[in-house]
């Protein structure tokens, strides 16, 4: 009863308030002055770009996930398509730990912003505190049911939507037009460059297949809420860069760089405009890390299962996937804490542009008779091309950069081959995908195994 009262608890809103609160983050309040300066007055068409890339990927999520609805969601289509070998295991512990980077990136933007609240000149510990703070009230709140989740997720989704797009109205109407004609443009590949790095805010559509178990009538949700999410989003980043190239000047972007977002509200506004938008930061890096804690603790209890990661990450707490999301806030608590997160955007947009690429061309291999072959092949293109932009356009000017993010990479898999060498686990399949040709079936066979593992690890 536990859990079906958790897989019909979650409807078409709360699923889209997931995919929204994991977007509309920490990765467009700080590091939208950078993709600025990078796109300069192109920044708008840069966000389009990142906006199309998201959208191609959502649109093999979204079949993919109906197909497969499974709470480890991107890992289980890696793992139907591309099979048990070392490639598999090692996108999804690529995956795992991009989820670790991007909600150290949330944490650190809300510390920040929570320090330009405090009045007078607060210590230097001060953002590490309310960081860490967050992210363990976040961990509480995950250990709860689907239902809360989805509850205050919709909460916190709609009071920063709500004020973000009071900023892009009244914004609006102070834009100088004449930045954002095409002569204030960077070159071509710096305005895709620019997408690129801004494409960390993208991520965090795909979360919503993680919580395919837990919605109802995931056959005609799933489509729509990835739909939804990723549309209503692009939209939104577009109006922001909109705005704050337009009231922004090239050398104020540059000397606000970690508030961009913020120092746009204050010609209209004033200071009560630059401190309310920091407000809406603290919302949206919260529900990022809300939404991410929630759809990583789903990841590593499929992953832990398949025979890719510990077995402790698969053991449930009171039913519920604990252990795996009280290791995943550890681990992010210390990459916070300890790392500067400076060059973090181009590590995880990296990161998942590669994830990206591999769940593209998993839906190719994975597609019935009845879906495009040309989409998903599109979608897979579109993602190297801008991993290859990013590399062009941050490489040659940031090389700390792009070893992070290459370790990034070699890290994965090299935890992937030393687990596999220590323990000799192969990886499992929850999915006779080769066999099936209905949605109805596989379900069938997903709700038949979700049930006997949960059993098994209750006991």
């Amino acid at each position: 009863m536990g859990r079906t009262r958790d897989r019909t608890s979650i409807g078409l809103w709360s699923v889209v308030s997931i995919g929204v609160g994991g977007m509309v983050g920490g990765g467009i309040f700080a590091v939208l002055g950078l993709s600025a300066q990078l796109a300069r007055g192109g920044a708008p068409v840069a966000f389009a770009i990142g906006g199309i890339v998201a959208g191609l990927t959502a649109a093999s999520y979204a079949k993919l996930a109906v197909r497969f609805p499974d709470r480890g969601g991107t890992i289980t289509y890696i793992n139907e398509a591309f099979g048990s070998g070392v490639t598999s295991g090692g996108l999804n512990v690529l995956l795992w730990l991009s989820y670790i980077v991007m909600l150290s990136l949330y944490a650190s933007a809300f510390g920040n912003y929570f320090v330009t609240l405090v009045p007078g000149d607060p210590p230097g510990w001060t953002a590490k505190l309310a960081l860490t703070g967050i992210v363990v009230a976040l961990t509480v709140l995950n250990a709860a049911s689907a239902a809360s989740i989805g509850r205050a997720e919709e909460w916190i989704v709609a009071a920063k939507i709500l004020i973000l797009g009071v900023f892009v109205v009244a914004g609006l109407t102070t834009v100088d037009h004449a930045r954002l004609l095409p002569a204030q443009w960077a070159s071509p590949l710096s305005i895709v460059g620019g997408g690129m790095l801004i494409f960390v805010a993208y991520e965090g559509f795909e979360l919503i297949s993680n919580s395919a178990e837990d919605v109802t009538d995931p056959r005609s949700t799933l489509p729509k809420a990835f739909a939804i999410s990723v549309g209503s989003v692009t939209v939104l980043y577009v109006l922001v860069a909109i705005v704050t190239i337009g009231v922004l000047s090239p050398s104020q972007i540059t000397a606000a760089e970690d508030f961009a977002l913020a120092e746009a509200a204050r010609p209209q506004f004033g200071q009560l405009g630059f401190a309310v938008i920091a407000v809406a930061a603290l919302l949206s890096t919260a529900s990022a890390i809300n939404a991410t804690l929630y759809g990583a603790t789903r990841l590593t209890f499929s992953v832990a299962r398949s025979g890719e990661l510990p077995k402790p990450f698969g053991r449930t707490l009171r039913g519920g996937p604990s252990e795996g999301l009280l290791i995943t806030s550890v681990l992010t608590l210390v990459v916070a804490n300890t790392l500067d997160l400076g060059r973090i955007s181009t590590m995880g947009s990296a990161g998942f542009l590669i994830v990206f690429l591999a769940v593209n061309l998993a839906q190719f291999r994975l597609r019935s008779h009845d879906d495009s072959r040309v989409l998903p092949l599109v979608g897979a293109t579109a993602c190297a091309s801008a991993l290859v932009a990013l590399a062009i356009e941050v490489g040659p000017s940031d090389r700390v950069a792009a070893g992070v993010a290459a370790g990034l990479v070699a890290l994965s898999f090299g935890i992937e081959i030393a687990y596999r060498a220590a323990t000799g686990r192969s990886i499992t399949h929850r999915f006779d995908s080769h066999n099936s040709e209905s949605d109805n079936s596989d379900s069938h066979r997903s709700d038949s195994d979700s049930s006997e593992t949960e059993r098994e690890n209750r006991r």
